[in-house]
């Protein structure tokens, strides 16, 4: 039992450390970017609280009937308004003193007196007290879980006017409580919709899993609850690449996980080195990182430089000299990123093979050169497109076949380095010029982004702004 004990004891921080996937990708919202989201939450509220539906009034006091029908709100003040973050898995949203007008139209029978018309009425001091928890449903999808709410209203008053106002000034006391008790209750049902049903519709619009292009996909998939604090919201997503050939492969994390400690802007995001290694990886299982240049693609002065080299005599030892050039560059193994404070850069291996093509006859291989390279990454996000644009900075060739030859290849590395920059490097940049998405809903997008690089992950501050209104993308997926 002791030793059990024991064992137990070694192997508990192991299983911790394995429920705690790191994040590929993180997001914090900070107050600041919480205030934005307010605004146009609160003119969401509005519209929302606008479309409420109150049953109609009816009711009779001695020889009086009345009848309140067609109630609708008609303005409303929402000025007092506060939306917070309450640890640790909460936004409480907060209104106070609020006022909303109503008009509704009244039918009033006395004796043998029938009225008919429309009454302003106004409904002041109003309170609501929404609690909405933030959780991780089954799919990795950030939604609202649960819903406190909690609306009064303090006091409510009626306009009468015509021949019969003194009747109804009469009967003010039995419509007026009997519409605000009517109009408390039509509050919070309206807001549970809005949240649990439209907002959570929003939500459904940040990509989890999608494709990038039709080799790779990426898996946005939250790992945990999010975690809320007083001051920020941080999300944990996977932000792993796959490729679509083999879509359940799974790349272990080693990487060191995105601490972000910044909170001046709206919004921060941050990504490990093992966001771009399962990207790179990916597309290396996929069998793309393979480039091939043949006639008249291979560029005219990297033909020339070969055959005046030292490949010239081996070009004279194969009995098709003027035979077509061909090159297959082929990437060797999954490069891999280094995120430094001082700049990104990604290591590459390589083969590049070189053979002449003669029509109708089998291609004849001069050289196989193996390739060492390293490239400087500049990581930078527009709009909610995260895109790197590559620059070749150490090159280094040796042959696989002999140290004479590798030695004779040294005079070809500064030309052949400046002949891959013009040529291989502007491909490469054309297909990473897309980019991927960063996991944020649609309607949302980022300005004055700032990259910032750390030992191991480099984090994007910015701040939000909404190029479509909330209930525009709600009805859009509706």
């Amino acid at each position: 039992m002791a030793a059990g004990s024991c064992l137990l004891l070694l192997l508990l921080p192991s299983l911790v450390t394995a429920s705690h996937s790191p994040p590929g990708c993180k997001i914090r919202i900070t107050s600041k970017g919480l205030d934005l989201v307010k605004q146009e939450g609160l003119r969401f509220v509005e519209q929302e609280l606008q479309n409420i539906t109150v049953s109609d009034l009816h009711g009779n006091e001695g020889q009086f009937q009345y009848n309140i029908s067609q109630v609708k709100v008609t303005d409303l003040q929402l000025a007092f308004s506060d939306l917070n973050f309450q640890p640790q898995q909460h936004l409480v949203f907060n209104i106070n003193n609020a006022s909303i007008s109503l008009r509704f139209r009244r039918q009033l029978l006395y004796w043998f007196f029938y009225d008919i018309g429309s009454i302003n009425a106004s409904a002041d001091g109003v309170h609501i007290y929404t609690v909405l928890q933030l959780a991780k449903d089954e799919a990795g999808h950030l939604k609202i879980s649960n819903m406190t709410c909690n609306a009064s209203i303090a006091r409510m008053h009626a306009g009468f006017s015509g021949t019969l106002r003194k009747v109804y000034e009469f009967l003010s006391t039995f419509i007026v409580t009997g519409m605000r008790f009517l109009l408390s209750q039509q509050i919070c049902p309206s807001l549970e919709h809005a949240s649990l049903v439209l907002l959570n519709s929003l939500l459904d619009t940040v990509p989890v899993r999608n494709y990038v292009d039709e080799h790779v996909g990426i898996d946005y998939s939250l790992l945990r609850d999010p975690s809320i604090s007083t001051d920020t919201l941080d999300l944990d997503f996977k932000g792993m690449f796959f490729p679509r050939v083999r879509e359940d492969q799974e790349l272990e994390n080693h990487a060191v996980e995105p601490v972000i400690k910044e909170t001046e802007r709206m919004v921060y995001v941050a990504f490990s080195e093992y966001f771009f290694d399962s990207a790179m990886h990916s597309y290396f299982q996929a069998g793309v990182l393979t480039m091939e240049l043949q006639g008249e693609k291979v560029p005219k002065d990297l033909e020339v430089l070969l055959r005046a080299t030292f490949f010239g005599t081996i070009f004279m030892l194969s009995p098709s000299v003027d035979a077509p050039l061909r090159l297959v560059l082929q990437v060797s193994a999954p490069p891999r990123c280094t995120i430094k404070p001082s700049g990104t850069s990604v290591s590459v291996s390589a083969f590049l093979n070189i053979s002449l093509v003669p029509p109708d006859r089998p291609p004849v291989q001069l050289s196989s050169m193996a390739m060492e390279t390293k490239l400087s990454a500049k990581v930078f996000l527009q709009g909610k497109a995260l895109r790197v644009q590559l620059d070749l900075r150490r090159f280094r060739i040796y042959s696989k076949q002999s140290a004479l030859e590798s030695l004779a290849l040294f005079s070809l590395q500064a030309p052949l380095k400046t002949l891959l920059q013009l040529t291989i490097m502007p491909i490469i940049n054309e297909r990473t010029k897309k980019g991927v998405q960063i996991p944020l809903p649609e309607g949302m997008d980022f300005t004055r982004e700032v990259v910032t690089n750390h030992a191991g992950f480099l984090t994007v501050g910015a701040d939000l702004h909404f190029s479509k209104g909330l209930r525009e993308v709600i009805e859009k997926y509706r």
